[in-house]
């Protein structure tokens, strides 16, 4: 089996592959103090509740915008995992095997984690695309018809935002965004904060969308776009601009990398 790992700023998410096919994952919030030994301790009762014996994981993948968790997942694979895989730990950076180029002005500054979803959102596309990734920020990320990461751009997370709200101003309440707003306009406090998160962060991915595909396919009429992330179901409906949700994108995306570099001949190319 092999284990990929996600590891985001607010979450870090994991799963068990077997045979290509995603058997588990979980969702976990990010503790950037947690040792290799305290993963340890935290994912053998996470693979015990699941009824998956450790023994069975024989590939380790890991992207990473978190440093000094990174040092901490490696230590554990190699630790708790090293005598058992049949290839060292997989860190994604821009020096990795993943398919795609990245052409960007320092490819070292891009995040892992886009670079591994602009490999998944390859393999499912095949064209020009645009990868929205709603997490801690929500991040727009652009691959050209020749397989090139081109670049993107960054922009405040919904989660953020809110707590920007609450935090610098006297009177606006920290809410749960869960609820579909019944009206654009807000006729309560609660409902103005909903409704300008919904419809407004929708209106930013149509807005962004429009002019990101303008400048990445100009010859094109539209450009597909795919979602992912922990917040992206909630802004879906309130946005034309989204064609598909991937939740596990990420995790897929490890998968592909981890098969492109152990030769593994039906990796995508």
């Amino acid at each position: 089996m092999l284990l990929a790992v996600d590891v985001g700023n607010s979450h870090t998410v994991s799963g068990l592959f077997r045979d290509g096919r995603l058997v588990v994952h979980w969702r976990l919030k990010s503790d950037r103090d947690r040792t290799a030994d305290e993963l340890a301790i935290r994912y053998h009762a996470l693979f015990q509740m699941a009824g998956i014996d450790d023994a069975a994981i024989t590939g380790f993948i890991i992207s990473s915008v978190v440093p000094t968790l990174e040092t901490s997942w490696l230590g554990y694979a190699d630790k708790y995992l090293g005598d058992q895989l049949a290839s060292p730990p997989i860190r994604v950076d821009h020096r990795t095997i993943t398919g795609i180029t990245v052409a960007t002005d320092n490819p070292a500054e891009v995040g892992a984690d886009r670079i591994v979803n602009a490999v998944a959102a390859w393999h499912i596309l095949q064209q020009a695309l645009i990868v929205i990734d709603f997490g801690t920020a929500i991040t727009f990320d652009c691959v050209d018809g020749r397989k090139r990461y081109l670049g993107g751009t960054i922009h405040p997370g919904i989660s953020i935002s809110l707590d920007a709200l609450a935090g610098r101003t006297a009177k606006l309440p920290r809410i749960d965004i869960n609820t579909t707003p019944k009206q654009v306009i807000g006729t309560s406090t609660v409902s103005a904060i909903r409704s300008g998160m919904l419809y407004g962060f929708g209106g930013l991915v149509d807005r962004m969308v429009e002019i990101l595909a303008r400048e990445l396919a100009p010859d094109r009429e539209r450009v597909p776009t795919v979602a992912t992330g922990g917040m992206a179901h909630l802004v879906a409906p309130f946005t034309a601009a989204i064609d598909r949700i991937e939740p596990d994108l990420t995790l897929n995306g490890l998968r592909l990398i981890h098969a492109m570099n152990q030769g593994d001949p039906d990796a995508p190319h």
